[in-house]
């Protein structure tokens, strides 16, 4: 099921066109933190998203779960400035640098998203959590609501 651009000045960009959207209408985004060079996160992007992402200069997603365009930080604070947006030689994934507000960019008060770290062999590995909670993620939302 493709999702639709809702957006008439979506339609008329046509360097969107250059984006190889997936069967979905999607397209796997890398966020990368400006000067550190950190991967924070892996979301995805409609046209509609990656458009508004252009427009405001902050990272806006598309939400799988939600079915909805997603403003990073919209309900936490914590926004991403985006710096530049690249696509891949492939055209079929886009990476952004951004400046990370607050220096979280996980919904679990991490500063990265991979904070999960694969330890041991194939028998006895595990995944072990490598980077510290900077914010209880329940004040981080409840504390922006107020």
């Amino acid at each position: 099921m493709s999702i639709p651009t809702t957006t008439p000045s979506v339609a008329k960009a046509k360097w969107l066109n250059r984006v190889h959207w997936d069967e979905h209408g999607l397209v796997p985004v890398i966020v990368q933190e400006n000067g550190s060079n950190d991967v924070l996160m892996f979301a995805w992007m409609n046209r509609d998203a990656l458009y508004k992402t252009v427009e405001l200069h902050e990272a806006v997603y598309w939400s799988r779960s939600r079915k909805k365009l997603w403003h990073k930080g919209e309900e936490s604070g914590h926004v991403q400035k985006v710096l530049d947006i690249r696509l891949d030689c492939d055209e079929d994934v886009v990476l952004l640098k951004v400046e990370q507000a607050g220096g979280i960019a996980c919904h679990t008060g991490r500063h990265s998203c991979f904070f999960q770290q694969f330890d041991g062999d194939a028998k006895d590995g595990d995944w072990n959590s490598v980077e510290p909670v900077l914010k209880d993620p329940d004040t981080i939302y409840t504390e922006k609501k107020k």
